[in-house]
């Protein structure tokens, strides 16, 4: 993809591609806004090799971030939660109990792990359905856009 595809791409859609890389080097794979549930729609889940969910919350500004009244509904839906954002944002403003990504649209660092709260043994079966589901419809519709799938 050439600089000028991109630039069809919204920032927090920039942040979250280069937050998908990352996850992929560290042995996770994703889902870009997904549903967990009614209400919620998460920017990056991802899931781990030994089912460990997390969640990524891509901000684009101070303003964004600052809009974004929902997200500590995300923790009950996630074993870890972060924040990525770009290199010019104030990250001194976002929670210290909460995980951080610096990212750009190619790749991203860790810069602190969020802490873990373990999801429930049922909570978590429940999570990497939705992930899996999700990742699968998703698929299908690549493969074959005029299909209609069932359950819709």
């Amino acid at each position: 993809m050439t600089q000028e595809d991109l630039q069809c791409f919204q920032p927090g859609q920039l942040l979250a591609r280069g937050t998908s890389r990352l996850m992929s080097s560290h042995g996770f794979c994703t889902v870009e806004e997904l549903v967990p549930a009614r209400g919620l729609r998460v920017d990056v889940m991802a899931l781990g090799a030994k089912s460990e969910i997390w969640v990524i919350e891509c901000k684009s500004s101070w303003a964004d971030f600052r809009s974004d009244s929902k997200w500590r509904g995300y923790l009950e839906w996630c074993d870890r939660f972060f924040w990525a954002v770009d290199a010019a944002f104030p990250t001194e403003l976002l929670p210290d109990d909460t995980g951080l990504i610096v990212a750009d649209a190619y790749g991203g660092e860790i810069i602190r792990m969020g802490p873990e709260r373990r999801l429930a043994p049922a909570r978590r079966k429940s999570v990497v359905q939705t992930f899996g589901s999700t990742a699968a419809r998703r698929l299908q519709a690549l493969r074959d856009p005029g299909a209609q799938p069932e359950w819709t």
